[in-house]
């Protein structure tokens, strides 16, 4: 029989959580915003996902998921213990993904003139808001590398990642026959 996971542990109840390692930190801890704002980041891309997107976008949707979890396990690991649980890892290839897929839409893609304004279809929100939901979590798992050990693959495949959710956004504009409004300067 197996054994009961349960959601609620009531060791939180008193404002911090464990680091991978066991270490106690308050839930406002930089880890824990930073992994917390992968989390949400990740939320905001199942919601990209279950939207009306090819077979190509949503499985690739599914890698991006998947890597953002490999994201907040290695931010979530405590640097005074390293290592004392294997998890897995970001490699340069899932890097390199990104790119290959951004190159691949902006082939089919009007190059930009101006800023263009988010939004005209909810697919395309989302992507915009999930774009600066990982500008977020990269400033501030950046913030934290300042001080404390972070794998630089994290900081680099969110860098890319939101260069990603912006082409993204763009290609499916395109694909619903939307036109992309411009953001016009008022002198």
């Amino acid at each position: 029989m197996a054994t009961e996971f349960k959601i609620y542990t009531k060791t939180g109840d008193k404002g911090e959580t464990s680091l991978i390692g066991g270490t106690r930190v308050p839930k406002y801890h930089e880890r824990i915003e930073a992994y917390g704002t992968l989390d949400e980041l990740n939320a905001f891309l199942g919601i990209i996902r279950d939207q009306a997107v090819d077979a190509h976008t949503h499985t690739t949707l599914l890698e991006i998921q998947d890597r953002i979890f490999t994201a907040e396990s290695l931010l979530a690991q405590d640097a005074k213990t390293p290592g004392l649980r294997k998890l897995p890892r970001l490699h340069e290839g899932d890097i390199t993904l990104l790119e290959t897929e951004i190159d691949a839409m902006n082939e089919h893609l009007t190059p930009l003139q101006n800023f263009i304004l988010p939004g005209g279809h909810p697919a395309v929100s989302y992507c915009h808001i999930a774009r600066t939901v990982c500008r977020r979590a990269e400033r501030i798992t950046l913030r934290l590398a300042a001080h404390a050990p972070v794998d630089e693959l994290v900081i680099k495949y969110l860098n890319r990642l939101s260069d990603y959710l912006f082409v993204l956004a763009r290609k499916l504009s395109a694909d619903l026959g939307d036109t992309e409004p411009t953001w016009k300067a008022r002198l």
